[in-house]
């Protein structure tokens, strides 16, 4: 049987009119109930280390205390409900509630500029650490466990609604955090705990020197011959928060961008192959096949769709880049297939308003021919029309474009650090004819499940 076709929305928690998982996201959740919408699309839910960009943070697995309301229930941290989570969650969360303890201590300066006997992990210094601040370190643990009690409340709720929530894991993950400090021989790093090489991407048509993402590389033999453990550990964490997961920058995994830390951009960085199929391989031999996609935008090479289709991975396509003149351009509608995830734009893109507006008049023109809108005032429609009626399984769209929103609402601008990340709605701007509308052309192309 084929899975249902289904719509989602892509809004942060941040978004929310509270900037918050509070009442708001149970009448979130409600509000998509009502228009036949069954994914709840976000960005990681991760501790920021500086800003508030979900995609630099303290760790790869602990939940951001700043996106759950104040003032938790104070759930009890005893019992097998909590043992249980605390028994799975042994290869990261001491680690991480250690980390914190010191960076405070430290003045929140990174973990290569702590004392040598902290930066190092030595026992007796560590150990010191736990007894002196111990009631600090099991109030870091109750708090995470206070936020994934209150997350899977409202995951049921969510269940309870038929809609399935859909997380994002970046592939890189921030030097300044526990996992590199906890890890240091899983990443690619000096005998001071500095970076040798660091990810991004090359010079393309949008940047002569690249991307300079400053992440630590990762050590692939070691993690190889550890058996992919804090990976499937994490992996596995993330499905205990998630029904579907976006692998940030999948094309990671067939082979990374390597630049030399001491390199101010990317220009001369080199291509390095990794065995990214030996780890979904073994994801895939321990845990089954998984609810994961892969976001493989930008210069895909073959190897990346091999590693893709080899695992049975849904793709992401993007409306807003099919204006082109190349037939086979992936995100043209008539060549977005079953296994792709549909958008109007990601959350690193301009709304559909704002992008239009900045168009010369001849690609407006274009634009206007291409998806049969009878005039600019109808583009926006036409492009929800036709993501939502397109071949892919699940079609997403931004929360801005179904407001009818501006450039002002845009989420992220990358490659600026000014202004990102803070777009929230209020309840106030939703019409109270959208989510009749929304239903409507989700009935009429087929995205309800169980119609």
């Amino acid at each position: 049987m084929k899975p249902a076709r289904r719509a989602g929305v892509l809004l942060h928690p941040s978004s929310l009119p509270s900037g918050c998982l509070d009442a708001d996201a149970w009448r979130w959740l409600d509000w998509l109930a009502g228009c036949g919408v069954s994914v709840w699309q976000m960005l990681p839910l991760g501790v920021p280390l500086e800003g508030v960009s979900p995609y630099q943070c303290a760790s790869a697995f602990a939940l951001n205390p700043g996106l759950f309301p104040r003032g938790l229930p104070d759930v009890r941290c005893t019992g097998k409900a909590y043992q249980g989570w605390y028994d799975r969650q042994q290869s990261w969360l001491d680690d991480y509630a250690l980390f914190m303890v010191i960076k405070r201590l430290q003045g929140g300066t990174s973990w290569v500029d702590w004392p040598r006997e902290l930066r190092d992990r030595v026992p007796a210094a560590l150990d010191a650490i736990r007894r002196s601040a111990m009631e600090e370190l099991r109030r870091i643990v109750r708090q995470q466990y206070q936020m994934f009690v209150h997350w899977q409340s409202l995951r049921e709720k969510a269940h309870e609604l038929g809609i399935a929530l859909f997380g994002d894991m970046p592939i890189f993950v921030a030097h300044d955090s526990a996992d590199v400090w906890a890890h240091r021989e899983c990443f690619l790093l000096d005998v001071c705990g500095s970076p040798t090489l660091v990810a991004g991407v090359p010079p393309d048509y949008f940047s002569a020197t690249g991307q300079r993402w400053g992440n630590p590389q990762y050590n692939w033999d070691v993690m190889e011959a550890n058996d992919f453990v804090w990976w499937r550990d994490r992996v596995r964490y993330h499905l205990e928060c998630f029904d579907m997961v976006r692998i940030d920058h999948f094309r990671g995994l067939a082979a990374s961008w390597m630049i030399p830390a001491s390199c101010e951009t990317a220009v001369d960085g080199y291509w390095q192959e990794v065995p990214g199929a030996h780890l979904m391989q073994r994801i895939h031999d321990t845990m089954g096949d998984l609810p994961l996609v892969a976001e493989d935008l930008g210069v895909i090479t073959p190897d990346v769709n091999a590693l893709r289709t080899r695992f049975s991975l849904p793709g992401m396509s993007v409306l807003q880049f099919a204006f082109d003149e190349f037939a086979d351009n992936p995100h043209k509608p008539e060549n977005v297939t079953e296994d792709r995830v549909y958008y109007t734009g990601t959350h690193d893109n301009d709304t559909i308003n704002g992008w239009f507006a900045s168009l010369d008049e001849v690609t407006r023109q274009h634009v206007i021919e291409r998806i049969g809108a009878g005039s600019a005032e109808d583009v926006r429609h036409a492009m929800l029309h036709m993501v939502m009626d397109s071949q892919a399984q699940l079609a997403v769209v931004p929360m801005q474009d179904l407001l009818g929103l501006g450039s002002e609402a845009r989420m992220n601008t990358p490659g600026t650090t000014v202004g990102n990340w803070l777009w929230r709605f209020a309840w106030e701007q939703i019409h109270p004819g959208l989510a009749g509308c929304m239903h409507q052309l989700l009935t009429e192309t087929g995205r309800i499940p169980n119609a």
